[in-house]
């Protein structure tokens, strides 16, 4: 299910540091949307320690990077404390933008089933239109194809 050239869909979620993030609320910036499985393990913190390492070069692009799994607020303070990371992380708990982002998948390890998160970016432009979309992401190189494409913009 592609979502290039749709309308994002709109949102608002608890996230680190109190507060909310509404993603409406971000424009006119462009906005890089993460969809990560779960905060501390070991491909989730990769991805965020190479957000927050690119995080200038985002914002020199216009754009403001935000994660979000389906931890809690608190979990993700823990994460961002820990790994010292700087990228908003919103905290999806019930699902549902997961979904309306067709996120939520079924998985398989060791031969079994399971519902998660799967791995996703996706670039939005400043008028919240979804301009490209990155799905069963593989973490090493994708920050830069990320900001290459939103260079691109």
């Amino acid at each position: 299910m592609s979502l290039e050239g749709n309308s994002a869909p709109d949102f608002t979620l608890p996230r680190d540091g109190g507060g909310h993030v509404t993603l409406s609320a971000l424009r006119p910036s462009k906005v890089v949307l993460f969809f990560y499985p779960r905060d501390d393990t070991s491909g989730c913190t990769k991805e965020a320690l190479g957000f927050t390492e690119a995080k200038a070069d985002f914002e020199a692009a216009g754009a403001i990077v935000v994660g979000i799994s389906k931890d809690t607020a608190a979990k993700h303070d823990k994460f961002i404390a820990k790994h010292g990371l700087d990228v908003i992380l919103g905290s999806d708990a019930d699902g549902n933008v997961c979904e309306s982002y067709g996120t939520w998948v079924e998985k398989q390890m060791y031969g079994k089933s399971y519902m998660g998160i799967e791995r996703a970016t996706f670039l939005i432009d400043g008028d919240g239109t979804i301009v490209r979309e990155w799905r069963k992401v593989k973490v090493p190189g994708h920050v830069d194809a990320v900001l290459a494409a939103l260079k691109d913009l």
